[in-house]
């Protein structure tokens, strides 16, 4: 059987049923699942996003105009 026809019966279960336990299951598996794109970042690349979360947060912001003048 190919992925395809696997997801489009899968979604068929999931569409048929009426039960919101299982349901809830489900959606707790997918999301634990997923890959979270934070554990895949650089240690540097972390800190310079923390770096600029901080900035934000004490009230250092430019406009999007000079943002693009500073990288031109």
């Amino acid at each position: 059987m190919d992925i395809q026809t696997t997801k489009l019966e899968l979604l068929k279960v999931i569409l048929e049923n009426e039960n919101s336990e299982f349901i809830q299951r489900v959606s707790d598996f997918v999301k634990k699942e997923r890959k979270d794109f934070w554990n895949e970042l650089s240690l540097s690349e972390k800190k310079e996003i923390n770096k600029g979360i901080n900035e934000l947060n004490n009230g250092k912001r430019i406009s999007y105009e000079s943002f693009l003048k500073k990288i031109s």
